[in-house]
């Protein structure tokens, strides 16, 4: 009698598609796709083309580095003063092929003492210093992890702080102006904002707004989010969301203020209703005895989903918690679209950081609906259908290229790799000491709202084309621990290894209480990418670029046959044609010498 097993089929061995990049340019202009995937198709062709060759320690201007505008044209770099932004054009990722030409491709780094001078001129071949604009007033300091870049890379808004000093003390109206304002305290000063909006292409300030004697949370864009043309500024200290629109000139307009009031005429039947002020005193919003609109909202929602409910429990609940929620404070926001935004809502204590780890107590969710006023929906942080709706649509939270006409998204609702590693690190906390699905729930809910353009929408970061190590570098934009061995990059498709990233200096040895943190910056679509390493105060600035070397005279480059019965067998490309290929046609033609 024959064994199950026996009986099965015979396992086939994976077939590796076809690798050769010209194959794949002539499948794609000769061949046709399905609707909308030819977009995909010609995304795959990264895995041809990537930044291969990793220069150590490159020397640059007396700045600290940014960020790529959306379209890759512009980088933008803040002075070392922290008082200037400098604006550069990149020359594109071939921009230093000439002085890298004779360095072996098989080499791992350049970090020799040989190459020093190629790492000294590198910089200025591959970026274009265009203007420096002087934006921060007497006194403040531009934030360097704070700038929104408009959808059509025109503009560029930072943010910079002063400190108020303690001596002359601001008035108390000043500080509470209105009866929902936090108490601050030394974990959570006030200091003098200052918005500013550049001209990439100009260079010129086109338009600044000042808050002053406040809280903004301005590092990671935490407390700023640019949704197209709208942009909502949450003021912690003042409990105070500010909506403005970017006009095509480059200008604030006041579009709204959300929380004492939510109408803009909301003051003028206050002020009708309460009549004029009595005695020499004028009315203070401080001393207000009645909740703010925003606030009285939540409360009436809340009360009407009790009451809905029409079970006693349900009104009593409300009824328990009816304090707590009064005094709840705003803490973080982002905008849904441009009418939506959601709202985080936790304790006075939790807001002005009294606590050690504020991710753990407990607070609220809040969809507002700012043209209709009204609340939408309230969860709490521990809610399961919030992670629900979390995860089926990270892409409507992350918002990570709204000036992408098809959005190549990596997120655990469009991608099954990035799913796998969403739960992968849920079962995770779920299985440790001390954790379980109450508390996987909190921790993952914990990165909402998510802070505005923090996500990278570079090739090489996505899941579908390349697998690696989400340890060491990933698709959010935040500091990573640095690792002592390259980052290894595999093809999805076939799983071969493309290309190896080094993250840091290979020949400095490191103290082991040193802590070494890396940021990667990746251009939105061609083989570049900036690393910076950071020990302690020390940073090193690393390129990630293409780069093949010249082969000698005569010797062509093998590439991978295409499939049997396709009537081409072998393709040897010439090492003298050092021209870039723009075209399928063009690519075969300077190839069909050489098909045998």
């Amino acid at each position: 009698m024959a064994s199950p097993i026996e009986d099965l089929p015979p396992l086939k061995a994976r077939k590796i598609p076809v690798q050769n990049i010209v194959w794949r340019l002539r499948q794609r202009e000769v061949n046709r796709r399905s609707i909308a995937t030819n977009f995909h198709l010609g995304r795959s062709l990264h895995q041809n083309v990537f930044p291969n060759y990793t220069v150590v320690n490159v020397e640059k201007p007396p700045c600290f580095l940014r960020k790529f505008s959306p379209d890759g044209q512009y980088f933008i770099a803040f002075s070392a003063d922290q008082t200037s932004l400098e604006i550069f054009r990149f020359n594109g990722a071939q921009a230093g092929g000439d002085l890298l030409r004779k360095i072996p491709s098989t080499k791992p780094d350049l970090a020799d003492e040989e190459a020093s001078g190629i790492r000294a001129d590198l910089f200025s071949r591959y970026f274009h210093q265009m203007h420096t604009v002087n934006v921060a007033p007497s006194g403040e300091h531009l934030n360097r992890e704070c700038s929104l870049f408009s959808d059509d890379g025109k503009y560029v808004i930072v943010g910079s702080e002063c400190y108020i000093p303690s001596e002359p003390h601001p008035f108390f109206f000043d500080v509470y102006r209105n009866n929902e304002s936090v108490s601050p305290n030394p974990r959570s000063p006030l200091e003098d904002y200052s918005l500013h909006i550049i001209d990439l292409r100009t260079g010129l300030l086109c338009d600044t707004r000042k808050f002053q004697c406040d809280k903004i949370f301005l590092s990671h864009n935490q407390g700023l989010y640019l949704y197209r043309n709208t942009l909502a500024v949450l003021s912690v200290q003042q409990q105070t969301i500010y909506i403005f629109q970017i006009t095509p000139d480059g200008t604030f307009i006041d579009v709204r203020t959300i929380g004492r009031f939510c109408y803009e005429d909301d003051a003028l039947f206050l002020s009708a209703a309460s009549g004029p002020p009595t005695g020499a005193q004028p009315l203070r919003p401080y001393k207000d005895p009645c909740i703010n609109s925003l606030k009285h909202r939540l409360l009436s929602h809340l009360w009407r989903r009790a009451h809905k409910d029409g079970t006693p429990e349900a009104m009593r609940h409300f009824y328990k918690y009816f304090d707590c929620i009064r005094w709840l404070r705003m803490w973080k926001m982002q905008l849904l679209d441009e009418e939506h935004i959601l709202i985080k809502c936790a304790s006075e204590d939790v807001v002005t950081f009294r606590v050690q780890d504020p991710n753990s107590q407990p607070s609220f969710f809040v969809v507002y609906n700012m043209v209709s006023t009204d609340v939408i929906a309230v969860f709490e942080n521990t809610s399961e259908d919030l992670l629900e709706l979390f995860e089926n649509f990270s892409d409507l939270f992350r918002n990570a290229a709204l000036h992408a006409p098809i959005q190549f998204t990596c997120s655990a609702s469009s991608n099954i790799h990035a799913r796998q590693i969403h739960h992968r690190f849920k079962h995770t906390i779920i299985n440790a000491k001390y954790g379980g699905q109450l508390e996987a729930v909190k921790r993952l809910l914990a990165q909402l709202p998510i802070s505005s353009q923090s996500y990278t929408s570079s090739p090489y970061l996505d899941l579908s084309l390349f697998s690696y190590d989400d340890k060491w570098v990933s698709v959010m934009e935040r500091p990573k621990i640095c690792g002592d061995y390259p980052i290894k990059f595999y093809a999805r498709d076939s799983g071969i290894l493309r290309f190896k990233i080094y993250p840091g200096l290979l020949t400095r040895s490191s103290s082991s209480s040193a802590r070494r943190l890396v940021a990667f910056t990746f251009h939105p679509y061609e083989p570049f990418a900036i690393s910076v390493q950071r020990t302690n105060t020390e940073y090193v600035v690393n390129f990630h670029v293409r780069h093949q070397a010249d082969l000698p005279e005569g010797n062509g480059m093998q590439q991978n046959p295409p499939p049997k019965g396709s009537g081409t067998q072998k393709m040897n490309i010439p090492s003298s044609s050092r021209t870039p290929f723009t075209s399928a046609r063009l690519l075969t033609s300077r190839a069909s010498s050489n098909v045998r």
